[in-house]
């Protein structure tokens, strides 16, 4: 129920309580008689509330295009206003009758002699509910208001209905009369009926009289001395004998009442009194004790679906959906002179008639209600667990049957009307706790009503109905257009006038066209086995069928549309048939259309169908015999002698001979083909038929068959034919689907998250794809970027972010039509989250049918499942399912895993064995008392933390389930739901126990709590200290530390002096913080943006944002970010941000455009975020060098006291934190351009990184800072500074805490390591450095420094020739990068695959057209297009091989793009590797090249080339493990110039020549040394090598 002040149901109501809350005490308390038909009478007060203008506000929303959202809103309102006037009538004594549409219905049972005293109380409720409940002003703009009739006297009541269902009716005179004073009143108007007004008091009341014998109209009620109201109210408590006197208390006065009382108020001398009732004990029906004969008897009056879910314990909340029905209003008027228990009896076999009928349909008879006139029965298709496909076929099939029935068998039936509508309803509960009914609520239901009274007589149905039953146009008529009350636009009306046989073909061919445009996709097995039948029917001279199978919207109407045009295109004759439900019940239906089409009389008018007819069975059948045919295809030939001596019997088997005879003749002047589509809708003769058929005639049928369908005997006789061939049909493959979407989009590429939402959303299911697409295009939610103009375009803009980055991917198809066609890409535009995109009506549908096969508590768990996700963990569902223990959970995942709605996120589909809550080492360091309390009610704790076994994770196995499941809850209830979810989750979002807790975004929760005021703390962001041991000894650093911590310090540094580091550093357990961002942070975003809480959605999108990029996914964090979830939508909703959130939000998204290239853009966010941050970076040259002398001049910051506050001090690191992060990526931008500037830019941004990171003491910044300040002098050729920043980092490490970040340090230093031993030529050690570096970021789960760590040690294991060993760490790193869409990974990735190619001695990883392939592929990749040094390497190794096989052409190709890009390099490995590979391309094209083959390039003299060499000596002198290389290439160039040979296998195989000769000394190193003494050993030993390689140089040059 829909009410925001009702109070839950409570959950341990047994059973009798809950049915009684759904059922009037008149039912409840009433005694058993000797006939459930006898007619009883009573005498009463009946008082029934017409709410006006709710049609109008329905209608008012019906216009709209928000159907979705209008009809939550309508339900709200209406339930929570239908709730207060119930409560209001039970604390009067009242018994709610039904709530009947905008109708209620409340009686009062007493003695005939105790009705005046009764009257007045139920006017003094009346006159209250009016001046409360009078008028609601609704956001919409139309009023609601009230129409109360009042009526008394004696009331019928009878029960309808079989020992199944039975429905309860109030009948009579009195019944009649408070119908006519309900239509008599006005809007805030009560009527009094003509009998009711005789039987009150009436010196009481002021009224008018408005019609003499009918009516009164009541003004107010008169105040008479003495006389006391509450006396009076309290001596009619005396005769209402099932009022809770115990409930009600009077208080006076009392201003402040509890929620859940009911406050009555009574104005009495200026007083005002108040009693208050609990509204869950306003019924003594409520407090029964157990009775299982009572508890049957209410089972009877209830509805099977909601019985399910009763007994099932499912609370009253979770029972109310949001689903397109079919609704059926049956009214039947009787005549005025039938007597009132003979009308009962017609009303009983009506009722079980259509019951019946509707019930056989898949349909419910929901209630039975009387008119002034007769009778109406509510019949409602698609209730929850009732859902069925073509629904509104059955539904008007089956009021045909009712109408037809009535007619013939019903006396005394003055008229029989019946409507049928369709569309989207409320179905569930409305009214109070103690008192509600199931119903539905919507415009279709008020027009359903409405069309009874414009259309008497018929069966009539809306467009939407006659649309959606698929049923032949000519069983309807269109109806002539009428106004109806309250309703605009109704829309065209049809008379269903049932099947007729007397036209039983049309138009029935292929639903589907062939698309000229657009080849098949995956379907070449498939049209083979057509082939194949062709073949074997051409060979053989039999009948050949192929009979394919799939489920629905696998593009099977699509294949035999595509078989017709290919069997067309041969010369075959085809017979196209597309059948339906309907036909399977006509007896040779298929046969007979299939012969109509054949004789080429479907499509003729009928007084032309006899000629043409008698045209096309001349010369083969003789003519007697053409009146066989007249019942089979309507026609009037003349009944020959012959024939009319024939029994029945014989003449059909003398028509299948005709047939026969017929199709022989023929087959042999052209090949015939059946296509029958749908044929598991064919009935059992002509199954038969076709059976013989297929072995005497050779004839091709072509077959689709649904799966779920259970076929007859004869069609299993003919499957099972060895003529026969079934061939299933499989779902689309990945690329096939993608590549289908892109033709429906008319682009050539869709963005990564447009993939992933189709993807998730069809399953393989080529319907379902183009249905997604389609209603893409009508949401106008997708962007269209014309590629050829925007490929020189240079964007900043985050905006055009997606559009850019899919220039990588531009050709994943190929255009459909001429080569000079605009190309087009798609992007999502940034104000749309695809994830919350409703469903199209049509798959939404086909969804719901799914759900509603599966049991009530199925339905239920997948409903709460479909709240948290895609994906989810059994916990959090737990937590979402009252009152289920773990068994019946685990009972009821593995049904549903078993029948594939559900499956297991692992390999093993094995239920899990340990439980995940786990207690971890988080502790809270700062809580108060009122924090302690006010958390005692939280799910979970900050003491307990999420361990994710992959085992205890789900995700949906059926597509578009998860997105109808969620649609089908009301909106309060979905908010409620996600409340809950968030509840549950907001503890656990932090990083995982192995990674000692704390925030993605360091000291996130710290930097952000002074900008809220306790009052308005948000109730889901924790600002609490986590505990975290990183933040506890970073925050205590900032003061000067203790003896006793520098004590602790040594003992650190002495641990690591001692012990293997590999030993003692990987004891703790695994990183789970992927399975933290999938299961918790991105839930709890959306979660937050369901329920209104912005500012703390805000808050866990940037934790899933840094979390993201923390694993490496530049994908889930560009998603995140570019999502309407983002900035742009925080500031539209005016939500609060702090400056500190949103220079993260910068320095992330600056982090995202960095890995997609956008080299621009990342800048610009960088310093943006910067500023934010007070740490401004210049723009100017002079800035540079002035903020470069501030930096050198830098003192230390802990020279100074700092502040005492401790969450000030966690403020400051968390700022500092992000500045660090922002200079980082500032410098490796500014490091991938070549130019001067640039390079000033990034060693100031090294500069100030390490005074920021030495300013937030903590040792495992400084030492990434002294890792990057290294790498950057590497790249810049300074070999001193190189080592120096080294070697200090070294010994920082050694002072780092053993924590997450500080292992991190350790990884990025020993990839340095192992990068610096490479370049000086100590390929052992770095090996043996990489492997060791592997091993920790393995175990961090860091795969981009792992990749980096997998690029250094294949290059040191290349370079000794372990080719075995490169073979192995290609496969490692090829597993790494295939988890991602890592476009430079993969980039080195085939870089190194070329260098095995060449230099590998047979040694293959993957073959050079894979290769090529992709550097073709993603070579506009403005990924790539930033990464100048590895491009150098990959096109020089292509124009290597290519000038192996002489391919001087594409030699050229790749050759001048490597000398573009020659220039823009660094001294990086990467650099130098390329470097070298152009200059052996230099020597390649001197020496082997023949003249004249460069079209557009010219060719290079040996002094142009022995220029390059010169650059590559002065440029790369910190990598001398290529100079003995490239010393003796120069002097292979230098004896060039003098005319000199040159073989060719020391130009293409250096390693034989020069790489193996080079000197390496001190490969290991001792165990027990330190690393700041290996590091003085290695740089005097690299020192020596620089100057005996200068030496070289220098006498090869001379």
């Amino acid at each position: 129920m829909a009410t925001d002040k009702g109070v839950a149901v409570p959950p341990l109501w047994p059973v009798e309580a809950r049915l009684a809350a759904l059922l009037p005490d008149l039912l409840v308390f009433r005694k058993p008689r000797g006939s459930e038909h006898e007619l009883a009478t009573a005498q009463g007060v009946l008082l029934g509330v017409h709410v006006t203008g709710f049609t109008a506000l329905m209608d008012r929303f019906s216009l709209s295009c928000k159907s979705e959202h209008d009809m939550d809103t309508l339900a709200h309102i209406f339930s929570y206003y239908i709730s207060d006037i119930v409560e209001h009538v039970l604390c009067f004594g009242g018994d709610i009758l039904n709530i009947t549409g905008n109708v209620l219905l409340a009686l009062w049972t007493v003695e005939q002699n105790q009705l005046s005293d009764i009257i007045t109380l139920v006017a003094k409720c009346s006159l209250e509910i009016q001046e409360k409940f009078g008028i609601y002003h609704t956001r919409e703009g139309q009023d609601l208001q009230l129409k109360i009739g009042l009526s008394a006297g004696r009331i019928s009541q009878v029960i309808v209905g079989d020992e199944q269902r039975q429905y309860l009716l109030v009948t009579g005179r009195d019944v009649d009369g408070v119908q006519l004073a309900q239509r008599l009143a006005q809007a805030n108007e009560i009527v009094l009926s003509w009998n009711c007004w005789k039987l009150c008091e009436q010196y009481m009341f002021e009224v008018e009289i408005m019609r003499e014998d009918e009516a009164v109209k009541l003004r107010d009620m008169r105040i008479i001395d003495p006389f006391d109201f509450d006396e009076h109210f309290y001596k009619c408590l005396d005769n209402l004998p099932r009022y809770r006197t115990s409930a009600g208390k009077l208080f006076c006065p009392l201003l402040y009442p509890c929620p859940k009382f009911q406050r009555l108020i009574f104005h009495m001398a200026g007083d005002i009194l108040f009693v208050f009732l609990l509204s869950d004990t306003l019924r003594t029906a409520l407090e029964l004790d157990p009775d299982s004969a009572l508890e049957q008897t209410l089972r009877k009056h209830i509805m099977k679906n909601l019985l399910k879910k009763i007994d099932e314990g499912q609370p009253v909340e979770y029972i109310s959906e949001f689903r397109t029905v079919t609704m059926v209003l049956v009214s039947l008027e009787f005549h005025k002179t039938a007597w009132m228990l003979h009308l009962c009896h017609l009303i009983q076999e009506a009722a079980l008639y259509i019951s019946t009928v509707i019930e056989k349909g898949g349909g419910q008879l929901s209630r039975i209600f009387m008119s002034e006139t007769g009778c109406m029965f509510l019949c409602v298709f698609g209730l929850p667990g009732d859902k069925k496909p073509d629904e509104c076929a059955h539904a008007l099939e089956s009021s045909f049957s009712i109408f037809s029935f009535c007619w013939e068998n019903l006396t005394e039936t003055k008229l029989v009307s019946i409507s049928i509508t369709s569309g989207p309803v409320f179905c569930g509960m409305v009214g109070a706790v103690a008192r509600h009914e199931y119903t539905v609520i919507g415009p279709k239901v008020s027009l359903v009503a409405r069309m009874i009274t414009a259309y008497p007589g018929l069966v009539s149905c809306d467009e939407v109905t006659y649309l959606r039953s698929m049923l032949p146009a000519y069983d309807f008529k269109k109806l002539p257009e009428k106004m109806m009350k309250n309703i605009s636009n109704p829309g065209k009306m049809y008379e269903y006038l049932g099947h007729r046989r007397c036209i039983m073909f049309g138009k029935r061919h292929l639903a589907r066209v062939r698309n000229k445009n657009h080849s098949l996709l995956d379907r070449e097995k498939e049209l083979e086995a057509f082939r194949m039948a062709q073949q074997g029917s051409l060979h053989q001279k039999k009948g050949q069928a192929v009979l394919y199978e799939g489920e629905k919207g696998y593009g099977k109407s699509q294949l035999l549309a595509e078989i017709n045009f290919l069997a067309q295109k041969e010369g075959h004759r085809v017979l196209p048939l597309k059948l339906k439900e309907a036909d399977s019940k006509q007896c040779f239906y298929a046969i007979q259309t299939l012969m109509a089409i054949f004789f080429e009389i479907d499509m003729c008018p009928a007084y032309y169908r006899q000629e043409r007819l008698h045209k096309q069975l001349h010369g083969m059948v003789e003519e007697p015999l053409h009146c066989l045919f007249n019942d089979l295809f309507f026609v009037k030939f003349p009944l020959s002698f012959k024939v009319s001596h024939m029994d029945d019997l014989t003449r059909q088997k003398k028509v299948k001979a005709c047939f026969f005879q017929v199709l022989q003749k023929a087959m042999r002047e052209t090949p015939l083909i059946f296509l029958i589509d749908e044929a598991q809708y064919m009935d059992a003769a002509s199954w038969e038929f076709l059976g013989t058929l297929l072995s005497s005639v050779p004839i091709i049928m072509v077959m689709t068959l649904t799966p779920t369908f259970t076929l007859c005997g004869w069609a299993q006789h003919f499957l099972q034919s060895p003529q026969a061939i079934f061939v299933p049909i499989s779902k689309l493959a990945t690329t096939s689907l993608l590549r289908m979407a892109c033709w429906e989009l008319g682009v050539v590429s869709i963005p990564q998250e447009l993939q992933i939402y189709l993807l998730r959303r069809c399953f393989g299911n080529p319907l379902y794809c183009e249905v997604l697409c389609q209603d893409l295009l009508s949401k106008n939610i997708l962007l269209f970027h014309d590629l050829q103009k925007e490929e020189d375009e240079e964007n900043s803009k985050w905006e055009t972010l997606s559009a850019n980055a899919m220039k990588s991917t531009m050709y994943s198809i190929s255009p459909a039509s001429s080569e000079d066609q605009e190309l087009y890409v798609c992007t999502v535009k940034d104000d749309v989250n695809l994830d919350t995109v409703l469903l199209p009506p049509l798959l939404k549908e086909i969804a719901v049918n799914q759900l509603d096969q599966l049991s009530p508590g199925e339905q239920l768990l997948v409903k709460c499942a479909a709240v948290i996700g895609h994906s989810f963990h059994i916990d959090l569902l737990q937590h979402l399912l009252p009152g289920w223990g773990k068994n019946k959970l685990l009972q009821v995942l593995r049904a549903l895993v078993d029948i594939n709605v559900l499956r297991w996120c692992s390999k093993s589909q094995d239920l899990p064995a340990e439980p995940i809550l786990m207690p971890s080492s988080i502790e809270i360091i700062e809580q108060t008392k009122e924090e302690r309390k006010s958390d005692a009610g939280c799910p979970l704790r900050l003491q307990e933390e999420l361990s994710l076994p992959q085992t205890e994770v789900l995700e949906f196995g059926v597509p578009l389930l998860q997105e109808a499941a969620w649609e089908l809850w009301p909106k309060a209830q979905q908010t409620a739901l996600h409340l809950e979810c968030a509840w549950f989750l907001r503890d656990l979002a932090c990083r995982c126990g192995s990674c000692h807790g704390g925030d993605f975004v360091p000291f996130h929760r710290f930097a952000i709590c002074s900008t809220k005021s306790s009052s308005g703390t948000s109730r889901f962001c924790s600002y609490k200290d986590t505990g975290s041991i990183l933040t506890q000894v970073i925050t205590d650093k900032l003061q000067l530390p203790s003896p006793q911590e520098e004590e602790f310090l040594d003992q650190v540094n002495r641990k690591l002096a001692q012990t293997s580091p590999e030993k003692d550093m990987l004891t703790t357990k695994p990183c789970h913080c992927k399975e933290v961002l999938k299961l918790v942070l991105s839930p709890l975003t959306q979660h937050c943006l369901v329920i209104g809480e912005n500012t703390c959605a805000f808050y866990y999108l940037l934790e899933a944002a840094a979390a993201s990029l923390d694993l490496s996914d530049n994908y889930m964090a560009s998603s995140l970010l570019g999502q309407p979830s983002a900035f742009s939508f925080f500031k539209k909703h005016k939500v609060k941000i702090s400056q500190f959130e949103e220079a993260t939000f910068c320095c992330l998204r600056s982090e995202v455009c960095f890995n997609m290239g956008q080299i621009t853009l990342a800048k610009k966010l960088a310093r943006q975020a910067l500023r934010l941050l007070k740490r401004n970076f210049p723009w100017t040259w002079f800035g540079v060098i002035f903020q470069t002398f501030l930096e050198k001049c830098w003192r230390s910051c802990s020279l100074s006291q700092p502040p005492d506050n401790r969450s000030e001090n966690k403020k400051k690191l968390a700022i500092l934190q992000q500045q660090v992060q922002c200079l980082s990526l500032l410098w490796q931008l500014y490091n991938l351009e070549a130019t001067a500037s640039s390079r000033r830019f990034a060693y100031l941004a090294t500069l100030m990184q390490e005074n920021s990171a030495k300013e937030s003491a903590s040792e495992a910044q400084v030492v990434s800072a002294y890792v990057a300040l290294s790498q950057f002098s590497q790249n810049m050729g300074d070999k001193e500074k190189w080592l120096h920043c080294e070697q200090m980092a070294i010994q920082k490490n050694s002072l780092c805490w053993f924590s997450r970040e500080g292992l991190l340090a350790t990884a990025q230093l020993m990839q340095a390591l192992a990068y610096t031993k490479l370049c000086l030529g100590h390929l052992d050690f770095s090996i043996r450095l990489g492997f060791q570096a592997r091993e920790i970021c393995r175990h961090l789960k860091k795969p981009a420094l792992e990749n980096l760590v997998l690029s250094v040690l294949f290059r040191s294991a290349f370079l000794k020739k372990k080719f075995d060993l490169c073979v192995h760490v290609l496969e490692s790193q090829w597993a790494l990068i295939a988890q991602g869409h890592d476009v430079l990974g993969l980039a080195c990735f085939y870089s190194a695959c070329l260098d095995l190619l060449l230099y590998g001695k047979g040694w293959l990883c993957r073959p050079f057209g894979e290769c090529l392939h992709f550097i073709q592929h993603y070579e506009h990749s403005c990924i790539l297009n930033s990464q100048s040094n590895v491009m150098l390497g990959v096109h020089s190794s292509l124009a290597m091989w290519f000038a192996q096989d002489s391919q001087w052409k594409l030699f050229e190709h790749h050759f001048s793009k490597a000398r573009q890009l020659v220039k823009r390099t660094n001294a990086s490995l990467f650099g130098s590797h390329g470097f070298v590979r152009f200059l052996e391309c230099h020597v390649l094209m001197l020496q082997k090249m023949p003249e004249g083959v460069f079209a557009h390039t010219p060719s290079e003299t040996s002094h142009q080339t022995l220029k390059y060499f010169k650059e590559f000596f002065s440029r790369c002198v910190t990598c001398p493990v290529y100079h003995q290389w490239v010393s003796e290439l120069q002097a292979s160039v230098m004896r060039y110039g003098k005319r000199e040979s040159m073989s060719l296998t020391n130009i293409i195989r250096p390693f034989d020549t020069c790489l193996t000769r080079i000197w390496i000394e001190g490969e290991f190193l001792e165990e027990n040394n330190s690393f700041e003494g290996n590091l003085q050993r290695f740089v005097r030993v690299a020192d020596v090598k620089e100057n005996k390689d200068e030496e070289e140089i220098q006498e090869c040059i001379c």
